[in-house]
């Protein structure tokens, strides 16, 4: 069923409780419901650590160490990483990039299992990020249902893909996700699908195309857990390629986020393609990569051994096949590892297996496949302790 868009503009008001429109009454009430994203990430402390995989000590700025034994001490170093990250991503914005969402409809076609919105909304002032918004037909603000952040890979069509409209079926876990009873949304990253972007001239604000990524990403759960329909303490993110990798930078700065599937994302640096980081210096993810640090792993200041281990306690599921060109296998093992060693500082779960570190490794190339989509999903289940909608 379609409607025209002035007769949807009321609909998620209803939904936000507010009007769609931009004022004070739609800024007060979201930072009301959605509390800050990070708790001093923005805090240049930067701490240089040479070797990233050691995760187990802690520095202070004249490079001493003292061994890291509780989680107290472990906060510390994710604020260095938080810090070393922005260092190569740029400066996350500060709370006054944070305007009201002044989310809008765009069409809405009804499902079997949910409803499909488009929706545009503003992540910073002279901006608007177009998204898929599926809600089960089940979901309500009396039967309120966990939600995911769904980041598609790099393709043309964007969000259409993890919303089930086009693109490989192997990736569209929006729609699966929505049908098993999933609030959804899955928003279009910058240049691709319906949001023209020009990296290079995006202003002072942000100074790569992933801290803005982050940003829109941060503001994309800003808008889940003003949702009714949400419980804002079971939100997890997932996504595949591009989409895996944001959602381990948006869950290193985001600890909203309680559950992270990523699919094809990772692999620390030096086990990339043998170290040679080119294309981790695009102007869609880090240009200081090549301008500062010469494509170097050796020289980058933080690494993925540190953004997985940052998780922790929450949930960590990694599709990672055994081809895939992009992430070797090999170094993703050793990231499991040792941040296997930082899990262990948190106490284990007492109401079932620990699943909080969870590896696949199917026999196949860079991809989502079905049977290790299924154990996500019901990893996921597990993790968000989804009801029975």
């Amino acid at each position: 069923m379609h409607h025209h868009p002035a007769r949807l503009a009321g609909l998620l008001a209803a939904a936000l409780g507010t009007t769609v429109a931009a004022d004070t009454r739609e800024q007060d009430f979201l930072i009301r419901r959605a509390p800050p994203p990070f708790t001093g990430a923005v805090a240049l402390n930067a701490v240089a650590y040479p070797d990233h995989s050691r995760l187990l000590v802690v520095r202070d700025s004249a490079g001493n160490e003292r061994p890291v034994r509780t989680p107290a001490d472990w906060a510390i170093r994710v604020q260095h990483l938080r810090a070393n990250m922005q260092q190569v991503m740029g400066r996350l914005p500060d709370a006054t990039r944070r305007v009201p969402l002044d989310v809008e409809i765009v069409s809405e076609v009804r499902t079997a299992r949910y409803v499909r919105r488009k929706i545009r909304y503003s992540p910073e002032p002279g901006d608007r990020v177009p998204a898929w918004l599926l809600v089960p037909h089940a979901a309500t603000a009396g039967n309120r249902a966990p939600a995911l952040l769904c980041l598609h890979q790099t393709t043309k069509i964007g969000k259409d893909e993890p919303a089930g409209l086009a693109g490989r079926d192997s990736l569209h876990y929006a729609h699966e996700l929505a049908e098993r009873g999933y609030v959804c949304l899955a928003p279009d990253y910058p240049s691709f699908g319906e949001y023209p972007y020009d990296f290079r001239n995006q202003g002072a604000h942000h100074a790569s195309g992933t801290i803005k990524g982050i940003w829109n990403h941060l503001r994309a759960v800003d808008l889940l857990t003003a949702l009714p329909e949400v419980d804002g303490e079971r939100i997890g993110v997932i996504g595949h390629s591009l989409g895996g990798g944001n959602a381990l930078f948006v869950a290193a700065f985001d600890e909203r986020l309680k559950a992270v599937v990523s699919s094809g994302g990772f692999t620390p640096f030096h086990d990339y393609k043998k170290g040679k980081l080119a294309p981790w210096s695009q102007d869609l993810y880090m240009p200081r990569i090549r301008e500062i640090y010469d494509n170097s792993p050796d020289k980058v200041p933080f690494d993925f051994y540190e953004i997985v281990a940052s998780l922790a306690p929450r949930g960590f599921f990694s599709n990672s096949p055994i081809h895939d060109r992009y992430c070797d296998i090999g170094g993703v093992r050793k990231a499991f590892a040792k941040a296997a060693e930082v899990y262990a500082l948190f106490p284990a779960p007492t109401d079932g297996p620990d699943e909080r570190l969870t590896l696949v490794t199917p026999d196949a190339p860079h991809d989502f496949p079905a049977a290790e989509r299924a154990a996500a999903y019901a990893w996921l289940d597990r993790q968000l302790r989804r009801h029975n909608l």
